[in-house]
């Protein structure tokens, strides 16, 4: 009997590759995701030091210049539209890993359906071995019982 061959053996192999590159995609998006949250916490945190030195020098009862203040001011409206700014990018960010996740489960999914597949296909195949061989085997012991019949 022939050996076994999985028909759609290429597409598992195919699904295979595209199941890696939907893992390295969602790898990536994950590591860009905590990147951009990093990022946030960096200006949260310069953000918080700015406003604890204004504090520090405003509780020391020291004076502040105007032009200081518009400096502080300013700094801080910045501050403020780069946290919303990032508040921002992780959110397309975190979009970007739900739709790699998607991705991922799909093809995981898809190959899962075609090693099934796989599978069932072998146990046939053991299956027909297994009858044919109890065929011969059959024929055989037939063969033997009728020379030893007859002699």
């Amino acid at each position: 009997m022939k050996k076994f061959r999985f028909k759609l053996e290429t597409l598992l192999t195919v699904t295979r590759r595209k199941k890696e590159d939907a893992e390295r995609a969602f790898a990536e998006a994950t590591r860009q995701l905590e990147e951009e949250r990093a990022r946030l916490a960096v200006y949260l945190e310069e953000m918080q030091k700015a406003q604890t030195e204004y504090t520090e020098q405003t509780k020391a009862g020291k004076r502040i210049s105007v032009g200081r203040l518009m400096t502080y001011t300013s700094y801080v409206n910045w501050k403020r539209r780069q946290i919303e700014e990032q508040q921002q990018v992780i959110l397309y960010a975190q979009t970007e890993r739900q739709k790699r996740l998607k991705e991922l489960l799909a093809m995981m999914s898809k190959l899962k359906t075609i090693e099934q597949l796989k599978e069932k296909r072998l146990q046939q195949y053991k299956e027909e071995l297994l009858f044919e061989e109890n065929k011969m085997l059959d024929e055989i012991g037939l063969q033997l019982y009728m020379r030893k019949a007859g002699a």
